[in-house]
């Protein structure tokens, strides 16, 4: 892909060219939307916030066109790009600037965060909200398959409705992420080849912010109704943080040893495959705040 960020680079036609037709074409097949905002980042990366928000701007313009002679529509594909560049824009700056990629995760979890809670203000009950969105989307299958339990299906929906908005947010700040990454990745290789590794590789965090994402976790357990629900919401946010230094760390680890070749890609396909790895990805991402546990591997190593 780096002939990709190579013609992004060319000028601001060609990142604007690539921008909203991929943003218009992620319509279709959401993941290329990471590709469309990873165009903006990367110029906002290397050329700084100015020339970031021209094309970010003109690529909503060019994007109302094409949804215009596509859908119809002009309003729909703007405001869709506006939503899909502004964050990752702003998250470019605060790297391009602060030059620290866990500093940039951190900002974008509490972007994320910010969310959920004014939803929870905006919003009378999210909940009911979710579960009435479910349940019309759950109907066809149930249609479909009538030897579903209905009963059972109601339940999940029930159940996964309070943690909706924290599940969406959680979502929207992966992606804004993969996005952000693919475009330090694009600079990295084009212009500072290894950079992006070597920042990848030493993600972590301050003590206190991993004191504060345990302390929501106890607010959820030891509240109660739409106070406990708020908690657990952004609590999902704080998985995704630590989700990200967790794996930094376990590659750096699988690095070290001598199956590396096969250990590191093994790490990302069992992420994948077995979401359920992620619980002990977290807690090595925790501990690491006060364990340290990337220096006392690489000095195991050395030692």
């Amino acid at each position: 892909m780096t002939f990709l960020a190579a013609f992004i680079m060319k000028g601001r036609m060609q990142a604007m060219m690539v921008a909203s037709s991929l943003a218009v074409l992620s319509l279709l097949f959401p993941p290329v939307s990471v590709v469309s905002s990873a165009s903006v980042a990367l110029v906002t990366l290397r050329r700084g916030g100015n020339e970031g928000l021209y094309v970010l701007i003109f690529s909503c313009l060019s994007a109302a066109v094409l949804g215009f002679f596509l859908f119809g529509n002009i309003q729909f594909a703007m405001l869709y790009g506006l939503v899909l560049w502004l964050p990752i824009w702003l998250i470019s700056i605060v790297l391009r600037e602060g030059k620290h990629l866990s500093v940039a995760i951190q900002i974008a979890v509490l972007l994320g965060m910010a969310g959920v809670i004014g939803f929870y203000l905006f919003i009378n009950d999210p909940a009911v909200m979710w579960q009435s969105l479910l349940s019309a989307m759950a109907q066809p299958m149930l249609a479909n398959n009538p030897d579903v339990p209905v009963e059972d299906v109601k339940q999940s929906i029930q159940t996964f409705s309070h943690f909706m908005t924290g599940g969406v947010a959680a979502g929207s700040v992966y992606g804004l992420l993969f996005g952000l990454f693919l475009a330090r990745w694009w600079q990295s290789v084009l212009y500072n080849p290894g950079g992006f590794k070597a920042e990848y590789l030493t993600l972590r965090v301050y003590p206190k912010v991993a004191l504060a994402s345990l302390l929501i976790v106890a607010i959820a357990l030891i509240a109660s109704g739409t106070i406990s629900e708020i908690c657990w919401n952004l609590s999902i946010l704080s998985v995704v943080l630590f989700t990200f230094i967790g794996t930094s760390i376990l590659h750096s680890a699988f690095s070290e040893s001598k199956i590396k070749r096969f250990a590191v890609p093994f790490l990302y396909i069992t992420l994948v495959l077995v979401p359920h790895v992620i619980a002990i990805v977290v807690i090595v991402g925790i501990a690491d705040a006060w364990l340290d546990l990337r220096s006392k591997i690489l000095n195991k190593k050395n030692s």
